[in-house]
């Protein structure tokens, strides 16, 4: 029987020690008309002395987790040069950093000998993996809980390998 997938404050409030997050699409349910991405496209960036003006429940949910000591990493595989969209998760993150989590980004190029699940998944304790599953242009298809050992071991061994390969956000340079 497949694991139901828990919201987000549930996910996060389960893990002790560690939460890993790894992105790889160059792009994530682009909205060119409305919403974030069109309001940046637009001019507009977060205002760092604004903190109450960022996205909202999702980084104080990820302070509250840091908060509890847990480390919060995420690593993001971008083909360089980055997309649009890119860009804008870029500009972006220092909120999360902001948050407590710890984000680092790696060329895709620089990952071509790593193994890699196929799609972008989160990791808690080691254990617990929940799939993001996207559709071709993005949009999210639903997630999907394992607690499967194999799979849990490819996807530390995945994010360990790009972790450190990756560059800490306030080093990593777009051109």
């Amino acid at each position: 029987m497949p694991l139901s997938v828990p919201t987000w404050p549930e996910l996060l409030g389960s893990a002790q020690q560690t939460v890993v997050h790894l992105e790889m699409r160059d792009a994530y349910a682009v909205d060119y008309e409305t919403g974030p991405f069109a309001e940046w496209r637009a001019g507009h960036r977060p205002d760092p002395a604004d903190r109450d003006s960022w996205w909202r429940p999702w980084l104080d949910l990820i302070s509250a987790t840091v908060t509890r000591g847990v480390s919060v990493r995420r690593a993001r595989i971008v083909s360089e040069p980055v997309s649009e969209y890119t860009r804008f998760l870029y500009d972006g993150t220092f909120t999360n950093v902001a948050a407590g989590e710890d984000v680092r980004w790696l060329a895709r190029r620089r990952a071509s000998d790593l193994a890699l699940p196929g799609t972008d998944f989160w990791l808690i304790d080691g254990r617990l993996i929940r799939w993001n599953h996207f559709t071709g242009d993005g949009a999210s298809a639903g997630g999907e809980m394992s607690e499967d050992p194999a799979a849990a071991k490819l996807c530390a061994e995945a994010f360990d390998g790009v972790w450190s390969r990756a560059i800490p956000h306030d080093r990593y340079v777009i051109e």
